[in-house]
């Protein structure tokens, strides 16, 4: 039996949890920077190798503080789920269920801070879980009873107004929920879009108009899901590809569609209109998703694309913008959903291992890059402005490091206008973190 690529290398789970004080530094960090960088991935406490798909272990989330020029600390804390309390004999998680729990209510893919609560988040039924400033769990959370199903692993801040944009889907539904919570963590705007089947919604984006949904061919098998199998979302050649515009106080009857060609999309870099009035928007395109691979998202080469979505044309124009195969593209959120110039993606090799990280000038097209030795693989690009007023690119690139040779990884401070002077500061943590998905820079109240 071919053993799970996933549950391998530096995909394995750690252990136990961590608390590390004043870690070594190379080089320096800037003293501007305080509060915690933030990532999360999966860690299963139970996992059956024929069975385990990586999307569904067990959270554990990843915290760096930085304040005065020091890091302070690093600390790896499970986000507990009924498994999770089982498994270590603690004390089941506290707060409201959804109607659906995938996986014992696991909460592992993204972390984001919203309203004042730190909340680690992921979709298709389940609810976040709110943990406290050192990573503990708190309980699970509904936006105070305003989650009609799950949440989203992807919502998206609007900067003017700090709502959160996102789209929910669930095993149990035939439709894409557009929510929006207000920046005080109330569910202000609810909207149900039917679609064809039930298809996995992994991300979205907004404009100034609109919101935008992503209607693709990776969708709920029920056959697999009868059989048992553990991650029911498969690749459907028959069911066609599509992108909704959604006014976004509109309804669900006013959603425009637009086909595109065959593909899969976990996230887009950012989307805006032009002054024609059309809408672009940049994203990591898979050609397919799900088709062969059972455990994890391998299934071909990936790329950088814009598709182009005139309100009144039937069919997005899509040209591609660098076919380095690369992932987890950011922007500086400043630009959610405006015209921008600069974007950032990690590069992703076969069987999804990363490697360096690609900044995109997308007025001139040019690419820069931080390349680590071969033996480093950098995570998911985190920017962070150098203030409220700086400029677009001005700021830092942070990026968690696994290191192949050391078996452990650092977190790397990177000037974002000059990527290949290499890392302004280097922070080397305890030991590794493993392979997962999404974190953020949570700025320390003022």
């Amino acid at each position: 039996m071919t053993a799970n690529p996933y549950l391998q290398g530096n995909f394995a789970p750690i252990e136990s949890e961590i608390s590390s004080t004043d870690l070594p530094v190379q080089g320096r960090i800037p003293e501007s920077l305080s509060g915690r960088l933030l990532r999360i991935g999966p860690n299963p406490v139970n996992a059956v190798p024929e069975q385990y798909h990586w999307f569904l272990g067990n959270g554990m989330a990843h915290g760096l503080r930085l304040r005065d020029g020091r890091a302070e600390w690093y600390k790896a804390r499970y986000v507990r789920d009924d498994e999770v309390t089982e498994h270590f004999d603690w004390p089941p998680v506290t707060g409201p269920q959804a109607a659906l729990s995938i996986g014992h209510g696991v909460a592992n893919t993204n972390i984001i801070s919203h309203a004042g609560r730190t909340l680690a988040i992921v979709e298709a039924g389940n609810l976040p879980v709110e943990l406290d400033y050192d990573l503990d769990t708190i309980g699970r959370f509904d936006f105070n009873g305003g989650l009609t199903g799950g949440f989203s692993a992807h919502p998206h801040r609007d900067p003017d107004t700090g709502e959160l944009h996102t789209a929910v889907y669930s095993p149990l539904w035939q439709h894409i929920q557009y929510l929006r919570v207000s920046a005080e963590g109330e569910v202000v705007h609810r909207v149900d879009v039917p679609t064809p089947g039930k298809p996995m919604v992994h991300d979205c984006m907004f404009t100034e108009n609109y919101f935008i949904l992503l209607d693709l061919p990776c969708t709920l098998n029920e056959a697999a899901m009868v059989d048992g199998l553990p991650f029911p979302y498969l690749w459907d050649e028959n069911y066609g590809a599509r992108v909704g515009l959604l006014p976004r106080d509109g309804s669900a009857q006013d959603v425009s569609w637009h086909e595109v060609d065959p593909c899969y999309v976990f996230h887009p870099m950012n989307g805006y209109e032009d002054e024609q009035g059309r809408v672009v928007m940049d994203v990591a395109r898979h050609p397919r998703m799900f088709a062969t691979d059972r455990h994890g998202p391998n299934e071909g080469r990936t790329r950088l694309d814009r598709w182009i979505i005139d309100p009144g044309a039937s069919k997005v124009s899509e040209s591609c913008l660098d076919d380095y195969p690369q992932e987890f593209p950011r922007i500086d959120d400043r630009r959610a959903g405006k015209s921008y110039r600069y974007g950032y993606t990690a590069e992703v090799g076969a069987g999804f291992v990363t490697g360096g990280i690609r900044k995109h000038d997308l007025l001139t097209g040019q690419v820069s890059a931080y390349q680590p030795p071969a033996h480093q693989h950098c995570f998911e690009p985190v920017f962070v402005a150098a203030g409220d007023s700086a400029a677009e690119d001005e700021g830092w690139i942070m990026a968690y490091v696994h290191d192949d040779e050391r078996n452990a990884s650092d977190v790397i401070i990177l000037n974002a206008q000059d990527l290949e002077a290499g890392p302004e500061a280097t922070i080397a943590l305890p030991r590794r973190v493993p392979y997962g998905f999404h974190g953020n820079w949570v700025a320390d109240p003022v």
